[in-house]
């Protein structure tokens, strides 16, 4: 685990928390710590379980916690979510139970897919989180849709797309941006810039200094955040969706973080990342920044987080063994969902 004295801290005073955060602004910062503890603690069993074979395939997020507990603590229940490839940790702050997204993991019978979704593809249609595609950028052309009803209900809610920084090379990248900028939709488009597309650098792909600076070509604002800053992540977010729904239009937030781990299970990112890049990035990692913070302000003591994380670690374990003594589905199940009962079909008219 990475030492506090080997991760950048985070520079904040009360003042400027309550400013930031609003008030009650202590136990937001608690409640982001638990959950980003949750996150944490999910990715390394995950992996785990991975490399034994217990589960197919895995895409971590460690490293993302901060932005993904953020965009789950900022957004409200009538907004809707279209994540890339590592946001799951956003359902679960939103409501979506642990132990159903285990499940899903597992494809097991108590999987709301059956099975059938590629295992860390998630979808939660309760907390209208939307499961994402492993085809790059298709996620941002389906949210502006959602967004573009949104404003055609006139609903006071807005939608969350996000994407990594490969996204950005996309035609869906274009073609959602320069939509949401001509109908100014209630999309807040949230870059994840982790520094790698799969094992492509960001300098190798773009010659903008910041990814945000290409929202400006579409007639939207864009700013770019340090994303392992829980605080800068929240306070970005919160002001962005408040925009949205009251009518002020797309915006994009590029979040700059560290990918701490390989881009999936079926990677090997020594073949292409700096030796000293887990170092690097262990420096930024949000986890210990906001724990260091929680210390700082006298939030947290270090018993208290040790029980925190031992606590997230015996719920991620509880979900696994309930997950494992599950049955996989039944061969019925195929046709099941695929057709419509007549009681669904509309009646018809006449003889």
């Amino acid at each position: 685990m990475t030492t506090p004295s080997a991760v950048e801290a985070l520079p904040y005073e009360p003042s400027q928390l309550g400013e930031l955060l609003g008030a009650g602004w202590e136990e937001l910062l608690r409640s982001g710590y638990r959950w980003m503890l949750l996150g944490r603690a999910l990715d390394a069993r995950m992996q785990g379980l991975q490399r034994q074979g217990r589960v197919g395939f895995y895409g971590a997020a460690t490293g993302h916690e901060a932005v993904n507990v953020a965009a789950g603590l900022a957004s409200a229940r009538d907004d809707w979510v279209f994540p890339g490839l590592r946001e799951q940790l956003v359902a679960l702050v939103r409501g979506h139970p642990l132990a159903t997204y285990v499940h899903h993991l597992f494809a097991d019978s108590k999987d709301p897919a059956r099975g059938r979704n590629m295992p860390c593809h998630p979808s939660a249609s309760e907390v209208h989180y939307v499961s994402m595609s492993s085809v790059i950028g298709t996620q941002v052309t389906h949210a502006v849709g959602v967004a573009y009803a949104q404003k055609m209900r006139s609903e006071r809610a807005a939608t969350l797309a996000f994407f990594g920084d490969g996204a950005t090379s996309s035609n869906d990248f274009h073609a959602g941006l320069n939509f949401a900028g001509v109908f100014q939709l209630p999309v807040v488009f949230c870059c994840a810039n982790n520094q790698w597309a799969i094992s492509m650098p960001v300098a190798h792909q773009t010659a903008t200094s910041t990814l945000a600076s290409k929202a400006k070509s579409y007639g939207l604002s864009g700013i770019t955040v340090d994303g392992t800053d829980f605080v800068a992540s929240y306070a970005a977010l919160a002001r962005a969706l408040r925009l949205a729904r009251e009518g002020g239009g797309p915006s994009m937030v590029e979040f700059v973080v560290y990918r701490m781990v390989p881009h999936s299970s079926s990677d090997d990112p020594g073949r292409y990342q700096p030796p000293d890049w887990s170092e690097r990035a262990a420096q930024h990692d949000p986890v210990e920044r906001l724990r260091s913070l929680l210390g700082v302000q006298g939030l947290v003591t270090e018993e208290l987080g040790a029980r925190w994380r031992s606590e997230a670690e015996n719920e991620v374990r509880a979900a696994v063994e309930d997950a494992e003594s599950t049955p996989p589905p039944s061969p019925d199940s195929v046709t099941e969902d695929v057709y419509a009962s007549r009681s669904y079909l509309p009646a018809r008219s006449g003889g």
